[in-house]
């Protein structure tokens, strides 16, 4: 897995200051967050990095008791082929 770090709002991977890789999220709600954005530079292309951002947000919201709003297509997508994820989608 990737070093992803945790910062505001955000889960990324940089280096010397370039951003490579990001899934944001913004509160939408006392026990909710909303996943607006997923980015991958074309550097880490292929390595299945944007799946290794949305696990790091699930498991996040999951230690921090939220539900989340899949609003990025490719985060809407993820959530659609993996049933395991359910349990953490906003109804």
């Amino acid at each position: 897995m990737a070093n992803i770090e945790h910062g505001e709002n955000r889960f990324f991977i940089e280096t010397e200051g370039e951003k490579l890789a990001e899934i944001t999220y913004v509160h939408s709600g006392d026990k909710q967050i909303t996943v607006d954005h997923t980015y991958v530079s074309e550097k880490l292309r292929g390595q299945k990095i944007g799946n290794q951002l949305v696990e790091k947000v699930v498991e996040f919201a999951r230690q921090e008791n939220l539900k989340i709003v899949p609003e990025c297509s490719f985060v809407v997508r993820e959530f659609e082929k993996n049933k395991e994820y359910q349990d953490i989608v906003a109804k």
